[in-house]
């Protein structure tokens, strides 16, 4: 452990660690699909023929995959925005637990959906495990960053993203044939989400609730205090005490931000603007057309086993996301969503000419392999981890729900939009398919390079303080407006 601001407690890792478990409940069940799909159209196959005594189109099959792949990203899209319906009205930590719930009811529906013989079970089921995600991807970087010392924000801000690539890496292995991806324990596979679920459920009574919630919502001044004192293991925590009173003292002079503010005032339009394209950058990146659609990728350049090339990608996504961890607070959160995307710009065009040249040369398998693998680590040195946490940065206690619930949003629906066309437009564009994704990766670089600030060690004052700047200097403002700003608004 170490002195002053920078002391990892166990208190603070065990709080961290319970929260992280949403975040691998969110990487398991995107992952999770990949693995055993043609077992699964098989059951969709034999279901059809069950009922209607003929085998299914193929087109119809398509579009009932593509459906089972996306449909947890429309479930994601609903739970993201409801957020701050949660955070505020139960706290940070109550909500992660009562939300379980939703990972129960999955984990039914997709467990038995096989007895049942309904793919409406399997669907469905796929729907609310999504709802429960993305109602994750908003809660654990909100309590994580509250809980957090400023200087170990970014680092244990990237355990979310830890928590997410574990929970893919797990269901890349499980759903190996020997294991879980057969014909008979595959709705074991999709229902092993109740497992994480219970552990959080058994753990989460232990941890603290956010004390930024507690004196910044709730009032309970004493309350905080003694939780940042075993948070931070140590009797003087006046600093970030003081820190809190004064967000809470400037949350007072402004009213509660709804998310339509964020978009009209022009306090909130930049860094609301920031947020949703840090989101985009990350989905739009073509990652989880590599998640979802990995092994059959691997099949089409010829790699002979590719479910373990798959595991392999798995594997390094997760080894790189230990090393953005150890990284983000030295080099900074803009240096390295640059390096991560151009990366993956450059492995984007690598996996192209890999997958157009394969019929000619069959060598070229390795290098689709290695531009798989490069694509997933260079994701997971700054595209992957970087957003999820700079949003809780961006903004103050007042607008961060609202901000969250918009970001989650855009996330979710940008995951949705790859998930559903990824399969279409593969078909359309052939092995040139990523050219896409290349051309997307560099427009976000540049608006990266010109629009994003750096929060490294930086207070949520701080980094406001200089988008409010930007906001009086070319927003023209009456007296009264600027009265209720006051010298230390926060945006």
């Amino acid at each position: 452990m170490e002195s002053g601001d920078k002391r990892i407690t166990l208190q603070l890792m065990m709080a961290v660690g319970t929260a992280v478990i949403g975040s691998l409940q969110f990487g398991y069940n995107t992952g999770v699909i990949n693995a055993p799909q043609k077992i699964i159209e098989s059951f969709y196959n034999e279901t059809w023929f069950d009922r209607y005594s003929t085998s299914i189109p193929e087109t119809y099959l398509t579009t009932l995959w593509s459906i089972s792949v996306a449909v947890f990203s429309i479930g994601g899209i609903f739970g993201s925005f409801s957020v701050g319906l949660f955070v505020n009205r139960f706290g940070r930590k109550n909500s992660m637990l009562m939300v379980n719930v939703l990972a129960f009811v999955a984990a039914a529906l997709m467990g038995f959906s096989k007895m049942a013989a309904s793919w409406e079970m399997l669907i469905t089921g796929r729907f609310v495990v999504g709802l429960f995600s993305g109602l994750c991807t908003g809660f654990v970087p909100m309590y994580v960053g509250e809980i957090s010392p400023t200087s170990l924000r970014g680092a244990l801000g990237t355990l979310h993203q830890l928590g997410i690539v574990i929970g893919i890496l797990l269901a890349q292995v499980f759903g190996l044939e020997a294991l879980m991806g057969n014909m008979t324990m595959w709705p074991f596979l999709l229902g092993f989400t109740f497992i994480p679920a219970v552990v959080q459920c058994a753990l989460l009574p232990l941890c603290p609730e956010s004390p930024r919630y507690l004196l910044i919502n709730l009032n309970q001044e004493t309350r905080a205090k003694s939780v940042l004192k075993k948070l931070r293991g140590t009797t003087d925590v006046n600093a970030d005490l003081q820190e809190m009173k004064d967000e809470s003292r400037q949350m007072l002079r402004e009213k509660k931000v709804t998310i339509l503010e964020l978009f009209l005032s022009p306090l909130y339009r930049q860094p609301i603007f920031i947020a949703i394209m840090l989101q985009l950058s990350q989905q739009l990146s073509g990652i989880n057309a590599v998640f979802y659609y990995s092994t059959g990728i691997f099949e089409r350049t010829g790699v002979a086993q590719p479910i373990y090339a798959t595991i392999g990608t798995g594997v390094v996504n997760t080894a790189f996301t230990v090393v953005s961890l150890f990284v983000v607070e030295r080099a900074g959160r803009r240096p390295l969503h640059l390096i991560g995307l151009m990366g993956m710009a450059i492995s984007a065009v690598l996996m192209t000419i890999a997958m157009a040249l394969i019929e000619k040369l069959k060598w070229m398998s390795y290098v689709s392999i290695v531009a798989i693998f490069s694509f997933v680590a260079f994701f997971e040195i700054g595209p992957g981890p970087i957003p999820w946490f700079i949003v809780a940065e961006l903004f103050s206690q007042g607008p961060r729900p609202s901000a969250i619930a918009v970001a989650g949003f855009s996330n979710w629906t940008a995951n949705f939009i790859v998930g559903m066309c990824f399969q279409y437009v593969e078909q359309l564009c052939g092995p040139y398919v990523f050219i896409i994704f290349t051309f997307l990766l560099l427009g976000f670089f540049i608006f990266t390079y010109f629009k994003v600030p750096e929060t490294k060690g930086r207070t949520f004052d701080e980094i406001t303080a200089g988008f409010r700047q930007n906001a009086l200097g070319t927003e023209k403002y009456c007296p009264e407006e600027l009265s209720s700003l006051g010298s230390d608004s926060q945006l």
